[in-house]
C-alpha cells in the first residue's frame, strides 16, 4: 500500500514541475480576482440586494405585526381591567340588593310573625269567651237540673214521710 502511496506521490511531483504550480504569477490569478468580483457584483445584484430587501420586509412585516399585536394586547389588558372593575361594581350591587331584600323579609316576616301572633291571640281569646259561655250555660243548665232534682228528692222525701 504504501509502495503505492509513493507512486502517485511522484506522479503529482512530475506533473507540477511541468505544468507550473498552484500560485505561478501569471495572468491567471487576476483573471481570476476579476472573475470573482464579477460574481459577486451579479451575485449582489441578483440575488443579495433582492434577499435583503425581503428579510427588510419581513423584519417590518414582523415588527408591525408585533406592534399591533402589543397594542392589542395593551388594549385587551384594559378591557380586562375593565371588566373585573364592572364586575366587581356588579357584585357589590348584586350584594347589596341581596341584603336589602333580606331585610325586607326579615320585616316582612316579623310583620307577618307578630299578625300571626294576634290573630291567634284573638282566636284564643274567643275561644276561651266560647268556653266560658258554654261553661256558664252548663253550670245554669246544671243548676236548674240540681234544682229540678232536689225539688223531687225533696218532694219523694216529704211525699213518702207524709204518706207514712
Amino acid at each position: 500500500m504504501t509502495l503505492w502511496t509513493l507512486l502517485i506521490a511522484a506522479e503529482a511531483a512530475e506533473a507540477t514541475a511541468e505544468g507550473g504550480g498552484l500560485f505561478d504569477l501569471d495572468a491567471t490569478l487576476p483573471l481570476m480576482a476579476i472573475q470573482f468580483v464579477i460574481l459577486v457584483a451579479i451575485l449582489n445584484v441578483t440575488f443579495f440586494k433582492p434577499l435583503t430587501a425581503a428579510i427588510e420586509g419581513r423584519a417590518d412585516y414582523i415588527r408591525k405585526n408585533r406592534q399591533e399585536a402589543e397594542e392589542r394586547l395593551a388594549k385587551a389588558k384594559q378591557l380586562a381591567h375593565q371588566y373585573e372593575q364592572e364586575l366587581a361594581d356588579t357584585r357589590r350591587q348584586a350584594q347589596t340588593v341581596i341584603l336589602t331584600a333580606e331585610a325586607e323579609a326579615q320585616k316582612l316576616m316579623a310583620s307577618k310573625l307578630a299578625e300571626a301572633q294576634q290573630e291567634a291571640q284573638q282566636q284564643r281569646e274567643q275561644a276561651q269567651r266560647e268556653i266560658e259561655a258554654q261553661k256558664q250555660a252548663a253550670l245554669q243548665t246544671l243548676e236548674s237540673q240540681v234544682d229540678v232534682l232536689s225539688q223531687q228528692i225533696l218532694d219523694k222525701l216529704l211525699g213518702s214521710s207524709a204518706a207514712r
